[in-house]
């Protein structure tokens, strides 16, 4: 198996802010100074990568399950070291599934199969943060979806 090296660059502008560039060429403001909090800090961009990382997968699979979504978001949150490096130690994703019929146990599996299998921010943060999920399912009526 070989390994697919990618690269971000990330330039100082001044006054506490970085611009990232990502390896696909998209710039991100990040911020250092977090009493400011004008653009999001690199720990802030962790949890939405976090975040967003499952969540590609787990709509992929309730799709092909075919699973009547009608809105799906994912919160999380973590729990962070008082003591340098502030690093986090434990993170909650709790994913919140609406639609009509929606099945327990496919957005379990779902969220197992991120957790374990495809998502890759998930499986680089493993063993230095301890990573809990739940889930909640809104039923939607026919009127509100």
């Amino acid at each position: 198996m070989t390994n697919k090296e990618t690269k971000a660059t990330v330039h100082f502008a001044g006054n506490d802010f970085f611009v990232g560039i990502t390896p696909s060429g998209h710039a991100q403001a990040i911020e250092t100074d977090s009493t400011r909090a004008t653009a999001a800090t690199p720990m802030e961009l962790l949890l939405i990568a976090l975040g967003s990382c499952t969540g590609v997968d787990v709509i992929s699979i309730l799709k092909k399950k075919r699973q009547h979504v009608t809105g799906y978001r994912i919160e999380v949150s973590g729990e962070r070291r008082e003591d340098f490096p502030h690093r986090y130690t434990r993170l909650q994703v709790k994913h919140i599934v609406s639609g009509r019929g929606v099945s327990s146990e496919a957005v379990a599996r779902a969220i197992e199969l991120s957790d374990t299998k495809y998502c890759s921010v998930a499986a680089t943060l493993r063993g230095s943060a301890e990573i809990v999920t739940s889930y909640e399912i809104v039923e939607e009526d026919q009127a509100n979806a």
